[in-house]
């Protein structure tokens, strides 16, 4: 539990940098530009990694379904969004409300069991703390 959260932390700090990273580049270069460059150096890495890991399991590309295989283009997405709201929102203000509606739509797919994942039963608990976020972000927003 202690390792899978320090790697969630890890990977909301890694996006955070990313979307700022981004967002100064497209600032010079242009979102599409960018949005490519992200992609095709992320591509190569991936590779690299690849290579050393030996973590391929072809045989299961068969077997997926191929609705998933559209992750990169969901990436893409992700960037141009994430960009574009840090370009006018600043990093801190965008990453809160990005936190947000990524909170309220996994709990949505967990609900609803989508995607082929354990469907949850509701709970307004679960509510009641997307409600405690928004009021944060009220908060962090608020002028003296």
């Amino acid at each position: 539990m202690l390792i899978s959260s320090l790697t969630a932390i890890a990977s909301g700090i890694l996006m955070s940098i990313q979307g700022v990273w981004n967002t100064r580049v497209t600032e010079k270069a242009g979102m599409w530009l960018t949005n490519s460059i992200v992609h095709a150096v992320g591509f190569v890495f991936c590779l690299c990694v690849l290579f050393f890991t030996r973590d391929a399991h072809l045989e299961g590309l068969r077997v997926v379904n191929k609705l998933y295989l559209l992750g990169g283009v969901l990436g893409a997405g992700i960037v141009y969004t994430v960009v574009v709201s840090i370009g006018r929102l600043g990093p801190a203000y965008a990453i809160m409300i990005i936190l947000v509606a990524q909170t309220f739509a996994s709990y949505l797919i967990e609900l609803f069991g989508l995607f082929d994942t354990e469907k949850v039963p509701f709970m307004w608990t679960k509510l009641v703390g997307v409600g405690i976020m928004v009021i944060g972000i009220i908060v962090f927003q608020w002028k003296n």
